[in-house]
């Protein structure tokens, strides 16, 4: 039977589990922004397990744009600290297979194409301080226009670890310039979430020629009085797996994460649990 399919404003109340059940069913592939509010969101790096150190390596040598939250047993598709139905074969609305360092597909459903050896990297993601933003007052202008928030390469170089090197991806919110501290310290009580943004202003300093051409997600305006805010991203491990050319490795599309069940402010008894 074909799924009912259901949008974006029909799940935005609803819970984390509900939300995963939506996606696990089929009815829903769209961005996971704005959806269960103040729970953990999160980056994905699935690889095999004879690479999957180096790859924890890289993560922990540069915990801005790849914040570890959650590690899964090689071949094991559940992610326990995390939520105890998760199955990450199914619950994430789209993903990005790589077959020796190029896009091979986006598929909504990795069953197929799973290994015994894969081991699952659960990464913070921004959407999970937006929420903190919002309740502050402090505006998420992609959430306003119902968009995904827009990416962009910069030219910041992160530290190497064997096989795993690059540059990082960064995402960007107009902010008004009278709430950029205050975006600052909110933002920085998540470092599992990227914490604090890593450069505001001009695109240049970090190596963006133009704002209006993001290379992920969807660009969004930038209003009188407000200021560009750039924080680390977690489609950087994406770029740095891609370069990698891995015979295979999975990773989210950008702005489709996987939501778990725990609180957003939750990162002690993640790191504790793993």
């Amino acid at each position: 039977m074909t799924p009912t399919p259901v949008s974006h404003a029909d799940l935005v109340s609803a819970s984390a589990a509900e939300v995963r059940a939506a996606i696990r069913s089929g009815s829903y592939a769209g961005h996971t922004a704005g959806l269960a509010a103040g729970k953990l969101q999160c980056n994905l790096a699935i690889l095999p397990e004879r690479s999957a150190l180096d790859f924890l390596r890289f993560c922990l040598r540069n915990p801005k744009p790849c914040p570890i939250v959650g590690v899964g047993d090689s071949g094991d598709p559940s992610l326990p600290t995390l939520g105890h139905d998760i199955d990450i074969r199914t619950d994430v609305s789209k993903y990005r297979v790589f077959r020796n360092g190029t896009l091979a597909e986006e598929i909504t459903d990795i069953t197929d194409v799973w290994q015994n050896d894969f081991v699952t990297v659960a990464l913070g993601c921004s959407f999970t301080f937006e929420n903190a933003l919002l309740r502050s007052g402090i505006p998420v202008r992609h959430i306003e226009t119902g968009k995904n928030v827009p990416m962009y390469r910069s030219d910041i170089a992160l530290e190497p670890a064997g096989q795993f090197s690059g540059k990082m991806v960064v995402t960007m919110r107009p902010i008004p310039e009278a709430q950029v501290a205050e975006a600052r310290a909110i933002s920085g009580r998540f470092p599992q979430a990227h914490g604090a943004p890593i450069a505001a202003g001009d695109p240049a300093q970090i190596g963006i020629s133009d704002l209006s051409q993001p290379d992920w997600g969807d660009a969004v305006d930038i209003n009188p009085g407000e200021v560009p805010v750039y924080w680390a991203c977690g489609v950087t491990p994406q770029n740095v797996l891609l370069d990698a050319g891995l015979p295979i490795c999975i990773t989210h599309s950008p702005g489709h994460m996987l939501i778990a069940d725990v609180a957003e402010d939750a990162e002690t008894t993640i790191l504790k649990s793993n």
